[in-house]
């Protein structure tokens, strides 16, 4: 069953612009509490969730079967730093993530992997926030 967003959650979801047909990457999506509430807003979209537990993204599945079975959600157990799109998969607008151990900066070079992949998936102007601001801060990771 679905559960109710934290408050930081919804306060991190409500500062993203998120828009119609938006594109979005939740970096360390842990249960996907975050991924379905983006996904209600952005019709015609479509969110990926990734996290390198395997057991969280089961946990994910599981609680947001109505969701992926309408095609705007999905998941994968993955680590950002070994991020690929998928043969045919679209670049992303968006990319987000609250709490991830590869982008907050104690693990220097899991980082410049991270952003690496980030970058190779984000569209040419695509944004990635995450948390550490109020809430959310944009991380420049244009280097193009």
């Amino acid at each position: 069953m679905a559960s109710k967003l934290s408050q930081r959650l919804q306060e991190i979801v409500d500062a993203m612009p998120l828009k119609e047909g938006m594109r979005v990457l939740e970096i360390g999506c842990g249960s996907g509490a975050a991924a379905r509430e983006v996904s209600k807003r952005v019709p015609g979209g479509r969110i990926l969730g990734i996290d390198r537990s395997s057991k969280a993204i089961g946990q994910a599945i599981e609680s947001s079967k109505a969701e992926i079975a309408s095609g705007i959600l999905s998941f994968r157990a993955e680590s950002i730093e070994n991020f690929e799109l998928q043969e045919g998969e679209e670049q992303f607008d968006i990319a987000f993530a609250v709490r991830v151990g590869a982008l907050d900066g104690r693990h220097p070079e899991i980082e410049r992997q991270a952003i690496e992949k980030i970058r190779k998936a984000l569209k040419r102007n695509g944004k990635l926030y995450i948390d550490g601001g109020d809430p959310l801060k944009l991380l420049d990771i244009t280097d193009r």
